[in-house]
């Protein structure tokens, strides 16, 4: 994946995860009643900051909070640009 964005300083682009359609149960979740997802793949990471060294890496699986980032839509998918410290966990 190489997108034509070079995100700065400690900031990382997420690919969100698409959110969850059915239930364990098998029944369906209408559009309405969705989360918002907390999991996406990492597209693209900053070179971090003088005292401090990225830590997640292209390609990275991770969880992030609820209400982290700043929506993107770049060449027709959706991304969330946030700081590094924004994400919660590597999966």
């Amino acid at each position: 994946m190489s997108l034509k964005i070079q995100p700065l300083s400690d900031r990382v682009v997420v690919e969100p995860q698409p959110a969850e359609t059915k239930t364990a149960s098998g029944i369906y979740i209408p559009d309405s009643a969705k989360e918002k997802p907390q999991q996406g793949k990492v597209a693209a990471v900053g070179k971090g900051k003088e005292d401090h060294k990225m830590t997640v890496k292209v390609g990275d699986t991770v969880l992030y909070g609820k209400y982290a980032g700043t929506e993107l839509k770049l060449e027709g998918n959706d991304y969330l640009i946030m700081r590094e410290e924004d994400i919660l966990a590597i999966i």
